[in-house]
């Protein structure tokens, strides 16, 4: 069961540099007794096993952060770039699919997704192109935990312009402008989060970067801050109250912004997770993550239930240090595999 994960760990695949990668899997997809195996329009590895009209797509992703770790096995621990994230969830995808071949009446959908660790545009392409009865997303949290939320993020530039004056005038630069609008960030957030005790539910900002200039008449000033945002934040809500914290300054989205979601706790989808897990000795509990997934872009779209599940410890993730069990994935392979027989025999 490891040579799917081996061979997949194998293909060093930053964001830009997938395809490789890609061509493996679905050669191995091809191998593995899938219906059809294809690199779609936007690069991602994409295999469909059995053809009835109820669908269950597995997305994960087939990129990740630069950096190549040399492949090596040890005492049954692999270790590689993406051992953790996220090839590991997806080869158990891919295995499991495999494990439990075609299903009447239903189709698993297994996507290797490019760009996730950029803008996840192998997603944004897919998004429209399925309509699941279930999703299952592959993020590491261990194999026996089921992660049911992530949060949103946006990212800004606050830009302050001021005219120039003498340094001895006393007047404000606008390097101490933007540093008292990032203060005030930060007493906005305290104020938010004072109530809230799960991280998951407060607001993050982060100031990620600054930059100043001038020239003969004009001074300026430009904060890069990011932020993780709970359900009740939405990006535009984020967006506004930055533009109300920083009323000298222009405010400038930066890039995709992606609202919080958190899953169905009570569906049938989880419960088989839940099963499927005691099935192998594990004690199942959920998670609601800091970060945010792919889930964030097609839940919303699909409105179907959907989870996320993935062997591997997320603390892991872009370190020097990835590594993954490979008892443990076989544990997660088994649960992902019971979990599908469950969920297409009852529903």
């Amino acid at each position: 069961m490891a040579e799917t994960l081996i061979g997949l760990v194998s293909q060093y695949s930053p964001s830009g540099q997938e395809q490789g990668a890609a061509e493996w899997l679905v050669g191995r997809m091809k191998t593995l007794g899938y219906n059809k195996a294809f690199i779609d329009g936007s690069g991602n590895a994409t295999g469909m096993m059995g053809a009835g009209p109820r669908q269950v797509v597995l997305l994960g992703h087939i990129d990740t952060v630069p950096g190549e770790i040399p492949l090596r096995v040890e005492d049954g621990i692999l270790y590689g770039r993406g051992a953790v994230d996220a090839k590991g969830p997806l080869a158990c995808f891919t295995d499991a699919v495999a494990k439990v071949g075609a299903v009447e009446g239903w189709q698993f959908v297994v996507i290797g997704a490019v760009e996730e660790e950029r803008d996840s545009s192998g997603t944004r392409f897919i998004v429209d192109q399925y309509k699941p009865d279930f999703t299952i997303i592959g993020e590491p949290n261990r194999w026996d935990r089921v992660a049911l939320g992530y949060k949103g993020s946006a990212l800004a530039e606050i830009t302050l312009r001021r005219e120039q004056a003498h340094s001895a005038s006393g007047g404000q630069t606008a390097c101490e402008a933007v540093i008292e609008i990032w203060l005030s960030i930060q007493a906005f957030a305290a104020s938010f989060n004072a109530k809230k005790q799960r991280a998951f539910d407060k607001v993050l900002p982060t100031l990620r970067a600054m930059r100043s200039g001038k020239n003969e008449f004009k001074q300026w000033a430009r904060l890069q801050v990011g932020a993780r945002l709970p359900l009740d934040l939405s990006p535009e809500q984020w967006y506004a109250r930055l533009d109300t914290i920083a009323t000298n300054a222009k405010v400038t989205q930066v890039g995709y912004a992606i609202p919080a979601w958190a899953c169905e706790k009570k569906s049938r989808l989880v419960r088989t997770f839940l099963s499927g897990i005691r099935s192998q000795g594990g004690v199942p509990f959920f998670v609601y993550k800091t970060g945010t997934a792919d889930l964030n872009i097609v839940a919303p779209v699909w409105q179907c239930p959907a989870l996320v599940y993935g062997p591997g410890d997320s603390a892991l993730d872009h370190t020097p240090a990835e590594q993954l069990s490979l008892q443990e994935y076989q544990k997660a392979v088994n649960v992902l595999a019971m979990s599908l027989q469950q969920l297409t025999q009852q529903a």
